[in-house]
């Protein structure tokens, strides 16, 4: 019993691609399905068909919905400021009552310390760990992969879109700590800790901005250090990927990368858990940075 294949839809090279888009990634989905039919002699016909879908993926735009803010981020933005200043109001009258400024002074420095490690250790973890289904933080986790494609757009970003996730949870984490406690050296480091973390995502997009576009003031606060610096931020994101996850000073960049903090725990984690990090795989096409075609053509 002889059969015969029928292609009707042969597979060719695609090269109808709008300019504007080449720079994007292609990816092609095939789908086969096979019908059985029969004909007078009672021989199957089987017919095969080939079905080609071209999907174009593109860095959003400036002017996409995604990096606009709304104003449920607005909102969550508000909230999370008045928890802070509530804290902070709660430190400096604390301190004036009690006649205690040393203390709530340097709980306040060591929060903008441990702001910078905190931030680089979560940075860490959802660089190497996770994907866009993982609980409670898989979008952040998407988010910074994309983020890694295209650092740029984060500088598109509205200040509410790229801070409300942030206050969000600063907001549920801060106002319960308002309301138990009235100690100013607790809330000299809770106000400063949380100040730092909730504009992180601020100092972030800051260093990757243009010298020449952003405010002499937040310069000279990257040039001092107070501010993770754009070099020092820029190191990230060249292979292998894997250092200066910090974003708030930066002040702990150096010591994790020379004392191999994250890959020691990294190697802890595959022995354990058996889970390799991003960062030991080959930079591929998910890592591997794209410039901006319309600043670098304007």
């Amino acid at each position: 019993m002889a059969v015969s294949f029928q292609t009707k839809y042969p597979l060719r090279p695609i090269t109808n691609v709008p300019r504007t888009h080449r720079p994007s990634f292609l990816h092609v989905r095939v789908t086969c399905s096979a019908t059985t039919t029969t004909t007078t002699k009672t021989q199957p016909n089987r017919e095969k068909k080939l079905v080609v879908e071209k999907r174009l993926v593109s860095p959003p735009l400036s002017n996409d919905p995604t990096l606009q803010s709304t104003w449920n981020h607005r909102l969550w933005v508000a909230a999370g400021c008045t928890t802070l200043l509530a804290s902070l109001a709660k430190s400096i009258t604390g301190g004036v009552g009690s006649h205690l400024w040393l203390e709530p002074a340097l709980a306040g420095y060591a929060g903008y310390v441990l702001a910078d490690l905190g931030s680089g250790v979560y940075h860490w973890a959802i660089d190497n760990y996770g994907d866009e289904s993982t609980p409670l933080v898989g979008s952040q986790i998407e988010a910074f992969q994309g983020h890694h494609k295209w650092p740029w757009t984060i500088t598109k970003r509205q200040f509410a879109n790229n801070l409300h996730a942030l206050a969000r949870v600063i907001t549920f984490t801060v106002l319960p700590l308002d309301l138990a406690f009235n100690d100013p050296v607790v809330h000299g480091f809770v106000s400063t800790f949380a100040f730092c973390i909730m504009f992180s995502q601020q100092f972030h997009a800051w260093a990757h901005g243009t010298k020449s576009k952003l405010p002499p003031l937040v310069v000279a606060l990257q040039d001092m250090g107070v501010l993770v610096s754009r070099k020092q931020h820029g190191e990230h994101h060249r292979a292998p990927y894997n250092n200066n996850y910090c974003i708030v000073s930066g002040v702990w960049n150096k010591v994790l990368d020379e004392s191999k903090a994250f890959e020691i725990l990294e190697m802890v984690l595959f022995f354990k858990l058996g889970v390799r990090p991003r960062s030991w795989s080959e930079p591929n096409s998910e890592w591997t940075e794209e410039t901006d075609l319309s600043s670098s053509q304007a």
